[in-house]
């Protein structure tokens, strides 16, 4: 069975970010939003993989692809506001920016499937 890496690094991004919360101090709000977005990435992905149509997985993916977004946009966030140093900033906005090119990917494929 072929490896899903779409799912592998949502998993990760999600644990990261929840071990990331758990060790910085910031406004209780932004750690709840990013947690509340990095999660949602990996359940919403989670959940395509049962899509009951080729229609529900695009829409689960388009979700998916609008939360990762919302987490590289808190990630900046903290980053700007010195709560994240530079290269836990980069490598978690990299992890997003990988998922958010697969999403895409995967998005595009789908509608050309519809």
């Amino acid at each position: 069975m072929p490896k899903n890496y779409l799912l592998i690094y949502s998993e990760q991004l999600a644990t990261d970010i929840e071990l990331m919360c758990q060790n910085i101090k910031a406004p209780s709000n932004t750690l709840f939003q990013i947690r509340k977005s990095s999660s949602s990435v990996y359940a919403n992905i989670r959940e395509a993989n049962y899509g009951q149509s080729k229609a529900d997985m695009l829409s689960k993916f388009e979700i998916a692809l609008k939360e990762c977004s919302e987490t590289e946009g808190w990630l900046k966030l903290l980053f700007n506001t010195k709560i994240l140093d530079e290269i836990t900033y980069k490598n978690h906005r990299n992890l997003c920016g990988r998922i958010r090119r697969m999403l895409i990917s995967s998005c595009k494929t789908l509608k050309e499937k519809m």
